[in-house]
Order: structure tokens, then sequence, then C-alpha cells
């Protein structure tokens, strides 16, 4: 596995789990004191992800830099920064996480509030590199932000099933089967709009509305990611089904949502390989 696949995974993952865990933290938090003692066990952990996906940031400008250049020194990063489109989006992006990282450090209220826009830009300036670029005029802007919203929907379920995993080990007082359900309504349009935005992407991409695995790499991982959303998916049905029958014990309850939280990890390390890899079309 490429050096590129690694950073392009810990940056993807980084960034949509701050991102879902700072949209979703009022809604599933409606009382004040509890999402006060959720901001001081949990900020800790959101503030290191915002670090690692600045870190990755750099990382991901680098390693392009070099693949670009056939060297890692100043002058091509500053050629890639000021000559590419990649590098005038990811300037931006760097600048926006590190924006994400210092309103995650700086306590209070207002900050938190400040921290959810940023990490939505953040995550958006992801869209128009890779895939997203390679179309221009108004289609390329169709599919920018088809693939905007593709990372919202999936970030924000990410994110969201992290803190319910953390609200699971440590309840604080908060009825976990009311706040499930109340996710699981939630839960299903962010899984529709994957679904849908992914379906998109695959037939802009590949010209067909679904390519056969096996004729192409890329379709190949392409089935793999579709195999770890349908999990995914199967799980979410599952939690509804089992908390609204009101059966289903804590600690099996625990485990089914970190299984789906997994799932979605490693969608995200398929989705870093496919960024890499291009779409065949068929003819």
């Amino acid at each position: 596995m490429s050096g590129l696949v690694i950073v392009r995974f810990v940056h993807f993952t980084m960034i949509m789990l701050v991102f879902g865990a700072c949209m979703f933290r009022p809604f599933m938090l409606t009382d004040p004191r509890q999402q006060g003692r959720v901001r001081n066990l949990l900020d800790p952990l959101v503030c290191l992800m915002a670090g690692l996906g600045l870190i990755s940031a750099v990382g991901w400008l680098l390693l392009v830099a070099q693949d670009m250049g056939g060297a890692l020194d100043l002058p091509t990063v500053r050629k890639v920064i000021a000559d590419t489109f990649f590098g005038k989006v990811w300037s931006l992006h760097v600048l926006l996480c590190a924006a994400l990282l210092i309103c995650l450090r700086i306590p209070g209220q207002r900050t938190a509030v400040v921290a959810r826009p940023v990490s939505a830009l953040a995550l958006a300036t992801l869209a128009p590199v890779g895939h997203g670029a390679m179309l221009g005029g108004m289609d390329g802007t169709l599919l920018v932000i088809n693939q905007m919203l593709h990372l919202f929907s999936a970030g924000a379920w990410l994110g969201a099933l992290l803190l319910m995993i953390f609200l699971l080990a440590k309840p604080l007082g908060v009825d976990m089967r009311d706040l499930m359900l109340r996710f699981s309504g939630f839960g299903l349009v962010l899984v529709a709009g994957v679904v849908a935005t992914g379906l998109i992407n695959v037939w802009v991409l590949t010209a067909s509305l679904w390519p056969v695995p096996g004729r192409s790499a890329f379709a190949t991982v392409l089935a793999v990611k579709a195999a770890l959303v349908v999990a995914m998916l199967g799980l979410a049905l599952y939690h509804r089904w089992a908390l609204r029958r009101g059966d289903i014990p804590a600690h099996r309850l625990q485990r089914t949502v970190v299984l789906e939280w997994a799932c979605g990890i490693g969608a995200l390390l398929v989705v870093a390989l496919l960024g890499t890899l291009a779409p065949t079309p068929l003819s």
C-alpha cells in the first residue's frame, strides 16, 4: 500500500469524523449539563483527530508535490501550490484544517459553534480534488457539488456513530434508546444521501450504472466499498428494528454499533485506494 493511500485514508477519516462529531453533538445532547460533561471527555479526542487531519493534509501535499515534480524540495512544493488547481484548492484546505484545530483548542461554546461551519468547509474542499476534478464546465461543477453532498452524508453518519459509541460506553444519564431511535430516522436520510450521491458519482465517472467487478481495478475496489456500505445499511436497519422491539441488550447494541462504524472506516480505506485508480468507462 502506497504512502499516498495511507495519508489519504488518515486524512479522510479524521476530517469526516470531526465534522460528524461537531455537527451531531447538539442534536444528540439537548441537556447543557450533558453537553458539558461530554465536551470535557470527548474534546481531547476531537482535537487529536483535527491535529492528525492537519498533519495528514500537509503530508498529502508533500507526496503529491513529490509525485508531480519527481523530487521533494521547497521549489517543487511552491510550484505545485502556485501553478496547479490541486495546489490552490489544497492551500485553502490546509488553512481550514488549521483554523478548525484552533477553534477546537480554544475552550468555550462560541468557538464550538464556529467549529461546525469550519469543519464543513474543510470537508467540502476535499470534493474538488481527485475524481471531482475530472470534468470541466457545468458538468464538473455538478460533479463537485454531488461529491460534497456525498462527503457530508458519509461524514455525518460516521461522526455520529463515533459519538454514539462514546455515549454507549459512558451514558452520562442519557436515555440511549430514545437517542438512538431519534438518530436512526435521521441516519436513514444520511444513508439515502450516501447511496444516491455515490451512484451518481459511479454513473458519471464510469459511463455506466455500475461497472462489472473484475473488468478493471477501479470496478473491483468499488464493489468492495459497496459491500461495506450495504453492511452498514443492514446494521442500521437492524438497530432500528431491535430498538423498536425494545429487546436488545446494551452490550450487544454497543458491539453492533462498533461493527457498523468499523465497516464505515473500512469503506474509507477503500475510498483512499479508489481515489488513486483511474475509472475505466465501459465501451
